[in-house]
């Protein structure tokens, strides 16, 4: 199939990657568009391992206040240079975060903040909803971990699926972003307020 430049030009707004990186994912996948989107998801998750080492002391703190006032995040966002954090696509990358964090609701970035106390209560409760299912022990084992999880999509920011497209996560998101400015980006703390909480 010929790769025309409008199809390359689509590929590009979906993604954000550059024309070149566009052309070529579309060359391997013979013009299948999804199949580009994946490629490059795949190869943006790839380099941003890569970039995961570096330095991130640059970035941005917003506050985003849901309509109605009830609901509040502040969040921080870290990118590598002050250049990027100046950009339009990492304040609007910041200004999504913080409304996924009012939106969905999550309590941590990732799983492994969450505190081992927390985790260890979720498994019990989990195990103890099974116990009567007469499961052998493997398979509840098994039945746990899927729970938690799912518990993990749930409850941390970076395992949730992006409020505005839910077939990809907002590691992903981050990762997406990171490809398109060539730096580490990472989240690292938000605060969620809910009016009448604590």
């Amino acid at each position: 199939m010929e790769i025309t430049a409008d199809l390359v030009r689509q590929l590009r707004e979906r993604t954000g990657v550059g024309m070149m990186e566009c052309k070529k994912a579309l060359a391997e996948t013979r013009g299948d568009l999804e199949a580009a989107i994946d490629t490059l998801r795949k190869r943006g998750a790839a380099q941003a391992e890569k970039r995961a080492g570096r330095a991130t002391g640059e970035g941005l703190v917003e506050a985003y206040i849901h309509p109605g006032n009830r609901v509040g995040v502040l969040i921080e966002v870290n990118c590598e240079t002050d250049f990027v954090a100046r950009t339009d696509d990492f304040r609007d990358l910041v200004r999504n975060l913080a409304m996924q964090v009012a939106a969905a609701g999550a309590e941590w970035v990732r799983p492994e903040d969450v505190p081992a106390e927390r985790v260890e209560k979720e498994k019990e409760i989990f195990r103890a909803q099974l116990e009567s299912s007469g499961k052998p022990a493997k398979i509840l084992d098994q039945i746990v971990e899927g729970k938690l999880k799912k518990f993990y999509s749930e409850t941390c920011l970076l395992e949730q699926p992006y409020i505005r497209d839910d077939k990809v996560k907002v590691s992903e998101l981050i990762a997406q972003a990171g490809a398109k400015t060539g730096e580490n980006i990472r989240v690292r703390r938000f605060v969620r307020y809910r009016l009448g909480q604590e």
